[in-house]
């Protein structure tokens, strides 16, 4: 079997076992799975009782019985599929789609030795660490078979807190249900067995990349480092345009874009507890980046992941309490050369209930590095810099030069950037039309200042040379001026320096009390006397 290093990294995370190069279900899993795969006529699971019952037996044939689940769960079971669920969808679950994930759960092992016989290399399936900056590339099948382990509570779980992983089992999303039973617990559900109703029925065909994006803190030759105050002071490189939405949600935007996951450090958040905000809300809707949680470790203050092909399967409306699941939703995102739906997701985490801290110069940095490092394109920072060409070279330089018509003209930092390419690399140097779609990240519940985050957010994706940035404000009141400074910070033709240390003037006037007002009546005090068209 080819990378069996990365196998060996990650096989202890796996239910299934690894004896001479061979994955396979210990014999007592497979007659279990088999006769499940039979429907509820010979297997007799035809409730969330008596499907919690063989999920103990599952488990203990895999000797989990020492790493317990959350007590309620056999409730949360029950309560769901026998009270909550309706006798005709709970009858096409039990014969079904229970069957049809028995069978693709028998499959699991000969998916996996396919995944590793064929992955290219960098992309096979491996624990990715902290500062483990790399991709994992899955099929949108195994992806399927990887999920059914996590709903019926597979995998080994007392081990992952050593290495900082998030919870991946479903049993804590069941047993709060019947703790404390909310409509949005029972909505979040609903999403998942919908995602397994639709895949036991057609099973997608495509692919997901995952990937771990980091900014090396140290100075290094071969590296884009770390970015330093003097960095972001120095900046030449121009301001992206910047569209703002008072209304819509960025998983329904259409243009070529990053979309904005205000993400917990660890990927997912609540998803499998009781959270239900934007994070939550984006895993539910598109199950599949729950995979992410099996293998990615806790982000630190440089790092960021991307994930490109999720399919979303669910509608949805509401917020928070208010969120419900709406119906199926059939994605049609293109999909791009190696089959993945052009779904690109970046998971950023922001500082949590800052307060004032976040005026200080080294929380803003922490902001901005960590957008920074989510939005720029990860071939700028894994591969070697042209000879004699610094970090701040490669960003800063803003000369231009022309053909003798003088028709064309090339952005010296483009150029520098193309040579960082590598060539005939099908997962890098696609994005040069892919911008960034954003919201309110940090805010909201994390406590941070809209204004701020906004326009941090807008410095990080013009350093990050993105093309554009759609901002979707959700109507809140702070920014209700966003779009008329924008516009007029625009026509200014500021750098990001300029704008930059502009922010940091701000913001030691709040630090010092000198003034209490936002960012955008900071810098446009006219806004709070005049039409705000004057300003142009």
């Amino acid at each position: 079997m080819e990378n069996v290093k990365e196998l060996k990294s990650i096989i202890r995370y796996l239910p299934v076992v690894l004896r001479s190069s061979t994955l396979f279900w210990p014999p007592l899993i497979v007659e279990a799975l088999k006769a499940l795969s039979n429907g509820p006529q010979l297997s007799n699971v035809d409730s969330g009782e008596l499907l919690f019952l063989a999920i103990s037996d599952l488990r203990n044939s895999l000797s989990l019985a020492s790493d317990p689940l959350a007590f309620s769960t056999p409730n949360g079971f029950s309560l769901f599929f026998d009270d909550l669920m309706s006798r005709a969808e709970a009858a096409k679950w039990f014969g079904d789609v229970v069957p049809e994930l028995a069978k693709l759960l028998l499959r699991l092992p000969s998916l996996l030795e396919s995944h590793y016989a064929n992955a290219q290399e960098g992309t096979a399936l491996r624990l990715l660490e902290s500062q483990d900056a790399g991709i994992v590339v899955l099929s949108q099948e195994l992806a399927g078979a990887l999920l059914a382990c996590s709903t019926l509570c597979l995998f080994p779980v007392a081990i992952r807190s050593a290495k900082c992983l998030p919870t991946i089992n479903f049993d804590q999303l069941f047993a709060s249900l019947y703790d404390s039973y909310d409509e949005k617990q029972e909505n979040k559900i609903k999403c998942i067995v919908h995602y397994f109703e639709r895949i036991s029925s057609n099973m997608p065909g495509g692919n997901i990349s995952f990937q771990r994006k980091v900014l090396p803190l140290q100075q290094s030759s071969f590296a884009i480092s770390y970015p330093t105050p003097g960095f972001w002071n120095k900046s030449a490189v121009s301001l992206c345009p910047f569209q703002v939405y008072s209304s819509g949600l960025i998983e329904d935007q259409t243009k070529e874009a990053l979309e904005v996951d205000f993400a917990n450090k660890y990927l997912g958040g609540g998803v499998l507890h009781r959270g239900c905000l934007q994070e939550e809300i984006r895993f539910m809707i598109n199950p599949e980046l729950i995979l992410g949680m099996l293998f990615l470790p806790a982000m630190a203050k440089n790092e960021a992941i991307e994930i490109v092909g999720t399919e979303r399967f669910s509608n949805y409306t509401g917020y928070a309490s208010s969120f419900h699941f709406s119906g199926d939703c059939v994605d049609k995102r293109d999909v791009d050369i190696i089959g993945r739906r052009k779904t690109r997701i970046i998971a950023i985490d922001a500082k949590s209930n800052p307060g004032y801290r976040q005026y200080k110069v080294e929380y803003m940095m922490r902001e901005i590095n960590k957008a920074f490092c989510g939005f720029i394109d990860q071939c700028y920072l894994q591969h070697v810099r042209p000879q004699n060409c610094t970090s701040e070279d490669v960003y800063m330089m803003n000369e231009t030069t022309s053909t003798s018509s003088g028709d064309i003209k090339i952005r010296t930092t483009d150029r520098l950037i193309k040579d960082l390419e590598p060539k005939g690399n099908q997962f890098m140097g696609q994005n040069d039309n892919i911008g960034i779609a954003t919201g309110n990240w940090g805010c909201g519940a994390f406590g941070g200042d809209p204004e701020l985050k906004a326009i941090i957010q807008w410095l990080a994706a013009s350093q990050a040379l993105r093309p554009f940035i759609s901002y979707y404000t959700f109507g809140i009141e702070e920014l209700q001026s966003l779009d008329q400074v924008t516009r007029w910070i625009t026509l200014q033709k500021w750098s990001v320096g300029d704008l930059w240390s502009m922010l940091i003037e701000y913001s030691s006037q709040r630090l010092k009390g000198e003034t209490s007002v936002g960012f955008c009546s900071w810098l446009l005090p006219s806004l709070n006397v005049h039409d705000p068209m004057e300003i142009y």
